[in-house]
C-alpha cells in the first residue's frame, strides 16, 4: 500500500494527490455546511432585525462567499502539487480571474439590492413614468460597469496585457458612437428630461408646432396625442434642441377677443357695452374676476374697436367658457340694442 502511495502520476504521487483531493472536498463539504448553517440561522436571526439591510446582505453575500470557500480549498488543493512553472502560473493566473469574478459578482448583487430596496421605492411613488423607465437602464448599466471593472482588475492582476485590449475596445468604442450618434443624444434627452422635469404625464406641451397631451415618455423618444386625436412619437434629442411649452402649467389662459361696432354708437351706449363686458366676466365661475381688461382703442375702417381680455381658471374647459362668453356678449348686446358693425360701403352721387 506504501509503495502505491508512493509512486509518481504526473510528477506527483498518488498520496499528494490524494491529499489535494481531499482538501478540495473538504473546502467543498466546509462550503455547504455554510450555506446550510446561513439558511437555517443566519436568516432568521436577520429577519427578526428592525432594519431590512442585513437581510439583503445576508441573502446576497451568502452564495457569493460560499463560492470563495470552494475557491480558496481548489486553490489550496492545487498549489501544493507540482506542475512545472508554466502549470503553476498558469493556476495561479486562473485562481485570480476567478476570485475577481466572484468578488465582482458579491459587489454587484449587493448593489444591485440595495437599489431593489431603497431606489426603486421612491422611483414608484414619483409622478413621472420616466424615472420608471430609465431605471431598469441605469441598472444594467451600473451592473455591466461593475462587471467589466472587476473583470479588467481580475486579468490585469492576472498579468493580461489590459491596456492593450482597452485600446482596442476604446477604437471600436468610437466608432460605435459615431454610427449611434443620434441614439445617445435621444437618450441623453430623455435624460434631462427626467433631470429638469418640464413636463410629467397627461400635461399638454407644445414643442417644434407640435401641440398635445404627453401619453408615454421613454427612454429614447415621447409620444404626443395631439389634439386632432393622432400619435406623434418625438425623439428625446429635441427636448435640448427646442423650446418647450407646457400649457398644462399655466396659471389660466388668456382670451383675446377684438369687437366692433358701429359708427352709429353714441359715446353713452359704448361706456354701456364696456360696462356689459365687465359684468358678462365677473358673472362667468370660470373668469377670473380681477384680471379683466376692456379698451376703446381703435378707429377702423367700418367700426369702432373695443379690446377686450379676459383669463380662464386653470383647468376650465376652452371651448365650454368661450362658448358661454360669446353667447353671453350676444345676448346682452342685443337686448342693449348695439349693433356690431360689418364691412359696408356708401356712395354718394352727385
Amino acid at each position: 500500500m506504501k509503495d502505491f502511495l508512493n509512486k509518481e502520476f504526473y510528477s506527483n504521487t498518488i498520496s499528494e494527490w490524494l491529499i489535494s483531493f481531499g482538501i478540495i472536498l473538504g473546502a467543498i463539504i466546509i462550503a455547504k455546511i455554510l450555506y446550510w448553517f446561513i439558511g437555517k440561522f443566519v436568516k432568521k436571526i436577520a429577519l427578526k432585525t428592525k432594519t431590512s439591510l442585513d437581510d439583503i446582505l445576508v441573502d446576497q453575500l451568502e452564495e457569493p462567499i460560499v463560492y470563495g470557500i470552494g475557491l480558496i480549498g481548489f486553490y489550496w488543493g492545487v498549489h501544493r502539487l507540482e506542475f512545472g512553472s508554466s502549470g503553476d502560473v498558469f493556476f495561479d493566473h486562473l485562481f485570480i480571474v476567478l476570485l475577481a469574478i466572484i468578488i465582482t459578482w458579491l459587489f454587484a448583487r449587493v448593489v444591485d439590492s440595495l437599489i431593489e430596496e431603497y431606489i426603486v421605492p421612491i422611483v414608484s411613488k414619483s409622478d413621472s413614468d420616466l424615472d420608471d423607465q430609465l431605471l431598469p437602464v441605469i441598472r444594467k448599466t451600473l451592473k455591466t460597469g461593475i462587471w467589466i471593472l472587476g473583470i479588467v482588475i481580475g486579468m490585469n492582476n492576472a498579468g493580461f496585457d489590459v491596456a492593450a485590449l482597452i485600446a482596442g475596445l476604446g477604437i471600436g468604442g468610437i466608432a460605435l458612437a459615431f454610427a449611434a450618434q443620434d441614439t445617445i443624444k435621444n437618450i441623453f434627452g430623455g435624460i434631462m428630461v427626467f433631470l429638469d422635469k418640464p413636463f410629467k404625464m397627461k400635461d399638454r406641451i407644445k414643442i417644434n408646432g407640435w401641440d398635445g397631451e404627453v401619453e408615454e415618455i421613454g427612454v429614447r423618444s415621447t409620444r404626443l396625442r395631439t389634439l386632432e386625436g393622432r400619435l406623434v412619437t418625438i425623439p428625446n434629442g429635441q427636448f435640448s434642441d427646442h423650446a418647450i411649452e407646457n400649457v398644462t402649467l399655466e396659471p389660466s389662459r388668456k382670451v383675446k377677443i377684438s369687437l366692433g361696432l358701429t359708427y352709429e354708437t353714441t359715446p353713452d351706449q359704448m361706456e354701456r357695452a364696456m360696462e356689459l363686458l365687465k359684468e358678462i366676466a365677473i358673472s362667468n365661475p370660470n373668469v377670473e374676476d380681477k384680471d379683466i381688461f376692456i379698451s376703446f382703442n381703435s378707429w377702423g375702417d367700418f367700426s369702432m374697436g373695443i379690446l377686450f381680455i379676459y383669463f380662464m381658471k386653470k383647468d376650465e374647459d376652452i371651448f365650454t367658457t368661450q362658448s358661454e362668453m360669446n353667447m353671453e356678449i350676444l345676448k346682452r348686446f342685443n337686448g342693449e340694442g348695439l349693433e356690431f358693425a360689418y364691412p359696408t360701403s356708401v356712395v354718394y352721387r352727385k
